[in-house]
């Protein structure tokens, strides 16, 4: 068999830990998968996977090898492209990744309008709440909220967001209105973390920093969780303005504490440098961009 093929089809079991979803991804029969892993395997004179009858992991030579796969695919399609040339229609797969609401949000109707005007492409997207390794993880473009560390990645601002105070109508009629981030230790709050039964919200007044230590009696691991519970009058939450701004914009939720929010952190989409000349990239690098530099609730 190519090479080549064997290291799509190592690939795709890898990422999904599944013979049977890298088959699905793949558009072959399990069979026909568990044939390729096993010729690769055999060639290589190494086990690359890990199977149970519960899960498939990569082994420590698997893992280095799916590094060098990722690469060494990605190669191949960057030349693929500079054959075809720059302006010629974009197919082929794309890896993406953003936060998890942000992505649910203001990223996937991009990915739906941009699969249907290039019907040659398809996108894995990886929306997940921590910062995603692009080169060692096989990623194409990133979105990034805040201050990006010093790479070899291209970058591209296209808006910003803050963190904000809100809560519903009815909890702040209730309870009413907190003049002063001190007196937030008052109120009823509610977290999305699972760090610490305490959370400290920090706040600007006079361009000087303040902390308030907060004991929040609710905590839930997910924003969208959070937001919910503000919404149904339960306390006051901090979360980004990207997420809550649907809400707030119904009224569903209003802002507190304005004069005391910290100062605006950037969004950008980044992607490998060295890509530049990739249709697939370009042409979706380009969309995403032009989608979210429009969007009022990011700029």
């Amino acid at each position: 068999m190519d090479k080549l093929h064997l290291m799509h089809v190592f690939v795709g079991v890898a990422e999904e830990e599944s013979f049977a979803a890298g088959a699905r991804r793949l558009a072959m029969s399990p069979p026909a998968v568990t044939r390729c892993i096993a010729t690769l395997e055999a060639r290589l004179g190494v086990k690359l996977l890990d199977r149970t009858t519960r899960y498939v992991r990569v082994t420590e030579a698997g893992q280095r090898y799916l590094e060098d796969a990722r690469r060494i695919i990605a190669e191949v399609e960057e030349a693929d492209d500079a054959v075809v040339g720059i302006n010629a229609e974009p197919k082929g797969h794309l890896t993406i990744t953003a936060p998890v609401l942000f992505g649910s949000m203001y990223v996937t109707p991009v990915i739906v309008e941009y699969l249907e005007r290039y019907p040659e492409m398809k996108i894995t997207a990886l929306f997940l709440d921590r910062v995603v390794n692009l080169i060692e993880e096989g990623v194409d473009v990133g979105i990034r909220i805040g201050t990006l560390a010093d790479s070899s990645m291209k970058a591209m601002r296209v808006g910003s967001v803050r963190p904000m105070l809100c809560a519903s109508p009815g909890y702040l009629k209730k309870n009413g209105l907190p003049k002063h981030p001190k007196e937030l230790i008052q109120h009823q709050t509610i977290a999305s973390s699972i760090v610490s039964p305490t959370v400290d919200w920090r706040f600007q007044e006079n361009n000087t920093l303040l902390s308030v230590r907060t004991k929040p009696r609710l905590i839930v691991t997910s924003f969208a969780a959070a937001i919910e519970a503000a919404r149904c009058s339960y306390g006051i939450a901090r979360q980004m303005s990207y997420q809550i701004s649907q809400h707030v914009a119904s009224g569903d939720l209003k802002v507190i504490l304005q004069k005391f929010e910290l100062p605006q952190v950037p969004i950008h989409v980044i992607h490998r440098e060295d890509r530049h000349k990739s249709a697939r990239v370009r042409t979706f690098v380009d969309m995403i961009s032009e989608r979210l530099r429009q969007n009022g609730a990011l700029n």
